[in-house]
């Protein structure tokens, strides 16, 4: 799955992650105390998450969805976006 990330020093980078699930945090363990992007929303295509977007710290999920909207993610892999299960 690719990770997709709105705002901060990454934005509008992606990077693929391994796994079934995302983390809900990003890096996931990072022992500095700083903050980590979030997890805002997957797209799934056939039942599988194919995408994860994350917000930089500090982000409104709001601002983060619509930027994910603007860069049409779910078009761009054939899935549907969708809230994530945490």
């Amino acid at each position: 799955m690719r990770a997709l990330f709105v705002d901060g020093v990454i934005d509008n980078n992606e990077l693929d992650l391994d796994g079934s699930e995302p983390p809900v945090h990003y890096p996931p363990e990072t022992g500095s105390g700083q903050s980590r992007y979030r997890l805002h929303a997957v797209g799934r295509k056939d039942g599988a998450i194919v995408y994860a977007v994350y917000g930089a710290p500090d982000v409104a999920t709001g601002e983060v969805l619509r930027v994910s909207a603007e860069r049409d993610y779910a078009r761009r892999f054939g899935a549907t976006s969708e809230d994530p299960v945490e």
